[in-house]
């Protein structure tokens, strides 16, 4: 499959979903990297008054790179429209995010949007949540051992992130670290396990993201697009 294809046709289809005047939610990962990329070009060509809330550094820095305008939640709590990616999608528009680390920062854009659209390619799309990803959960360093310990008893396989070119754990954006809990045989009860995790002391938030997502464009290696709506 060429997912490169497939993630641009998902990320044109997003981008033109922008219209003149929007604030708009800038997620974060590879296929929402295009969205930007088509949306500065959008805003260059057709002189577009766009503003844009970014969910990490990173996407902050690439926002800046195609000359899309930034604001923030202090100035612009309410959004129009939030673009982000997925690591999975079950039929139900639920999803599992936060392979890049921002799932924290993102479902609080997410919330604030009128609606959330969701771009991925067909190897995001899952029968059952968790079955090819684990749930990030971002947690106080001193809490690692006790959340892991709590997943654990939950049927899960915890792992603390550790980064590629440092010794040591991944250090988010907020400066706390992630732990990576994996499910043998998928989410039974992704409800369930959304309470669980919120109650827990010394949990920033996860990324199960329940109920939030209105739309799903779903790029094709064909450069087509399958656009879900929830409404």
């Amino acid at each position: 499959m060429d997912r490169d294809t497939a993630k641009q046709a998902a990320a044109e289809a997003a981008a033109q979903l922008v219209r003149d005047g929007m604030c708009v939610g800038l997620g974060s990962g590879s296929t929402t990297a295009y969205a930007l990329e088509f949306l500065g070009r959008r805003i260059q060509a057709e002189d577009l008054d766009v503003q844009g809330v970014p969910t990490s550094f990173a996407t902050e820095r690439r926002a800046r790179t195609h000359g899309i305008p930034l604001t923030s939640l202090d100035d612009t709590p309410s959004l129009d429209l939030a673009l982000d990616g997925a690591d999975e999608v079950d039929d139900a528009f639920r999803l599992i995010k936060g392979g890049g680390g921002a799932h924290a920062r993102e479902k609080v854009v997410a919330h604030q949007a009128d609606r959330f659209v969701v771009l991925v390619d067909p190897t995001k799309e899952v029968g059952r949540l968790g079955t090819q990803f684990p749930v990030p959960v971002e947690v106080l360093p001193m809490a690692a051992t006790p959340v892991m310990n709590a997943l654990d008893a939950a049927g899960a396989m915890p792992t603390l992130r550790t980064a590629d070119a440092k010794d040591g754990p991944v250090v988010t954006d907020q400066g706390l670290w992630i732990i990576d809990a994996r499910f043998p045989d998928g989410i039974e009860n992704p409800d369930a396990l959304n309470r669980r995790l919120c109650d827990r002391p010394g949990v920033l938030d996860h990324g199960l993201f329940l109920d939030m997502a209105t739309d799903v464009l779903v790029g094709r290696p064909d450069e087509s697009v399958d656009h879900r709506s929830a409404s």
